[in-house]
């Protein structure tokens, strides 16, 4: 009993090590998505009733001066804004408006102009991307950054690189007609495209040549110690040390320029991720739920608290993009019903609105269902 005490307890342990980390970590990026949503519905003029972190029953919270009731509750999945009125998602603002009093639909949030409402719901997941962005830049701008140089160190045998011809000392110019400045923009184009065929424009002794490869699947293990399968081409950078590596430091203004530039290179290419595996040519199992987060986040804090943090940003900006997708009843789809209402300049049918909802949720559900799988059983 005492040696399952103490590996429930120790620092590696269930709880310390892995169920704390994790739920930090939802925690963080729930509550900026909330805040996001809330702070915009009220400067937009609309009330809140609740603030909730996780859903179910209430475990704490307190009331404040204006009637939102800010609570912590049982299942730490989610969370949610509950608007005044918002009583219902299908609710049309003629059926909410007679169920409130003349000061209540002041404050309402179906009784709000549609730009407010279309601001209030797109707060949440900017509020994601905001954090990632803030993130990156404290870290870029307290370490710096390594940049290589795109240079071929190493060729690996029978790789595709060797069989497209490449050499070392090879410098990659350009991959798909795409600029390459370092030897990064060659990982992040080439890792989400496993089995295409990439052009490589390549400058050697003096002229450039054209090659083509099409990267393969190899497992390895990313910063955080979690094992992960990405395309490579089969090519390696110079080593630390060389002339072609440089560590630079920035200055809070780059390094907010760069925070936008990595955020934005996250999702464009987390959309290529979700199109390529609508498509069937992703692996399932990079796509994980609960438990593959809470593994993530154990073995993020055992590397430090820096890395954790990391693991926050990097999770902020994959919510915020989930969110966008236009899906009721997450964010995207509620923007893509008020853009509609605001083109037809009336709100749409509960009908509609209720058959768009029930298939979006039976869409989440299935998702959730696939994830969960994966975590336990698929992968």
């Amino acid at each position: 009993m005492n040696d399952l005490i103490s590996a429930f307890l120790s620092t590696d342990g269930l709880l310390i090590g892995t169920i704390l980390p994790f739920l930090f970590v939802i925690l963080v990026v729930v509550f900026v998505h909330e805040m996001g949503h809330y702070l915009v519905g009220r400067w937009c003029g609309i009330g809140a009733t609740a603030f909730s972190i996780g859903f179910g029953p209430e475990i704490a919270g307190f009331t404040d001066r204006n009637g939102t009731r800010w609570k912590l509750s049982a299942i730490p999945l989610g969370g949610y804004v509950k608007f005044v009125g918002d009583m219902t998602v299908t609710s049309s603002p003629s059926s909410e408006a007679a169920n409130l009093d003349d000061e209540s639909r002041k404050r309402a949030f179906h009784l709000a102009p549609v730009w407010k409402r279309f601001l209030t719901v797109l707060a949440g997941p900017v509020a994601n991307f905001i954090l990632t962005i803030a993130v990156f830049t404290v870290f870029l701008n307290l370490y710096g950054r390594t940049v290589i140089e795109p240079v071929v160190n190493e060729v690996r045998p029978n790789s595709p690189a060797a069989e497209a011809g490449f050499e070392p000392g090879d410098r990659v110019v350009a991959v798909d007609g795409w600029k390459v400045s370092e030897f990064s923009d060659i990982q992040k184009y080439v890792s989400g495209r496993t089995g295409d065929r990439i052009d490589f424009l390549v400058e050697r002794d003096g002229s450039q040549i054209e090659l083509t490869a099409a990267p393969q699947y190899i497992e390895q293990t990313d910063s955080a110690g979690n094992t992960v399968r990405i395309g490579i081409v089969g090519i390696t950078s110079m080593a630390r040390g060389s002339d072609a590596v440089r560590h630079q430091t920035m200055e809070l203004p780059a390094a907010f320029t760069r925070s936008i530039v990595e955020t934005g290179s996250i999702l464009e290419r987390t959309f290529h991720f979700m199109r390529r595996f609508a498509m069937g040519r992703e692996d399932k199992c990079q796509l994980g739920g609960p438990v593959k987060i809470a593994d993530m986040a154990g073995q993020a804090a055992s590397q430090g608290f820096e890395r954790l943090v990391e693991l926050i940003a990097l999770l902020s900006v994959g919510i915020g993009f989930l969110n966008l997708l236009p899906i009721p009843p997450l964010d995207g789809g509620h923007l893509v019903f008020y853009a509609a209402e605001a083109v037809m300049r009336r709100p749409m049918s509960e009908r509609l609105l209720e058959m768009g909802y029930r298939f979006g949720f039976v869409v989440v559900l299935i998702f959730m269902g696939f994830v969960l799988f994966n975590d336990i059983f698929g992968c």
